[in-house]
């Protein structure tokens, strides 16, 4: 009977055992629970948890302009970016978009977030890229430039050869585009940067000259001019001048130059592109004031300097305040760089400040 009674407690231990390790686990399900609630009221743990989501959500509303595309764009249905956006409202306590019927404006609490959230959006969903450019590991990816079609033809090609070189597996897109299309693709954030030649720049925009050309009068190897060694703007303002279109900045800098003279000027013609121009030039339709970027050399046509009257013009690099800089984008920026400072020393001029060119508040260029 003893050994039986003995049997049985050895029987009823290990239950007992048993019992108590339930018990105690389903005490730790509770406390644990109870941690994840009252992380989940934390404000920190609710940052760390959706924020990222919110501002993607957000980040994407803005580039696209419709909550409607930004869904698409991020494989969410629309009401749940919806969601996001209002949640981001809520917390930050500020209206981020004005809504005038469908379409969507970024309120002035609106522009401050998304300067803050851009490179941080950018940042986190590229940081592979960026990992791997930290240890020179640069072998995928794209970049898209804009830049008008002289800056194309003349200032690129040797920049553009040394980055395909270097990194032959990064996609490189150069997109033609001058003036206001430009600035418009690079607000939008549909292109990297542009290189390009601006007057001045507005308060969202970086402009950094990395080169100058001079300005120089191109005419027929028959005319009148191109037998003078020396020309004044009065030699000049007789004659039809073939220019750039009226919104680019070279129309702008021969007005004011004429204008500072108490001269009048007229345009025979008005051409898209260096390459037209000094083709019309040669074939005897007028003359022109261009920058010696586009010279090679070749040209039928007599060049005379302008230096005594025309600026500099300074080419650059021209970035939207606060946008994320790829590693693949800063590299071309540093071999763009590079090559001129090898090349051009430290000639990198722009307009002078005091111009009233520069004051004017409007930005034109590329």
């Amino acid at each position: 009977m003893q050994s039986i009674n003995k049997l049985n407690m050895l029987d009823v231990v290990p239950y007992f055992s048993g019992l108590a390790n339930i018990q105690k686990k389903k005490i730790r399900r509770k406390i644990i629970a109870s941690r994840s609630e009252k992380m989940a009221e934390s404000p920190n743990f609710y940052y760390k948890k959706n924020r990222l989501k919110q501002l993607r959500a957000f980040h994407q509303v803005v580039r696209t302009g419709s909550i409607t595309k930004a869904a698409e764009a991020l494989f969410l249905s629309q009401p749940s970016v919806s969601l996001q956006l209002q949640a981001l409202e809520r917390e930050l306590d500020a209206p981020l978009f004005e809504r005038l019927g469908t379409s969507l404006k970024l309120t002035p609490q609106g522009e401050v977030l998304y300067q803050l959230a851009q490179p941080l959006v950018e940042g986190i969903d590229k940081l592979d890229e960026s990992f791997a450019a930290a240890f020179g590991q640069i072998d995928s990816g794209e970049i898209s430039i804009g830049a008008g079609e002289s800056t194309i033809l003349y200032i690129m090609p040797e920049p553009v050869r040394r980055f395909i070189e270097a990194y032959p597996n990064v996609r490189l897109k150069l997109q033609n585009v001058t003036g206001r299309d430009g600035l418009r693709l690079l607000r939008a954030d549909e292109i990297d940067l542009a290189v390009g030649s601006m007057l001045d720049a507005a308060d969202d925009i970086l402009y950094e000259p990395v080169v100058t050309y001079d300005a120089v009068l191109i005419t027929p190897l028959d005319h009148p001019l191109a037998k003078k060694e020396k020309v004044t703007l009065a030699d000049i303002s007789p004659y039809g001048l073939i220019l750039p279109p009226r919104h680019l900045s070279t129309w702008r800098i021969v007005e004011y130059t004429f204008q500072e003279q108490g001269l009048t000027y007229s345009v025979t013609l008005e051409a898209g592109g260096w390459e037209v121009i000094k083709k019309y030039v040669e074939l005897g339709m007028g003359i022109s004031v261009v920058t010696d970027i586009c010279l090679t050399g070749q040209e039928k046509v007599a060049r005379i300097p302008l230096t005594n009257y025309f600026p500099s013009r300074s080419y650059g690099i021209v970035l939207r305040k606060g946008r994320y800089i790829s590693p693949q984008a800063q590299r071309f920026i540093d071999i763009l760089r590079d090559y001129y400072l090898q090349h051009c020393g430290n000639k990198q001029h722009a307009v002078p400040e005091e111009d009233p060119l520069s004051a004017s508040g409007t930005t034109e260029g590329f």
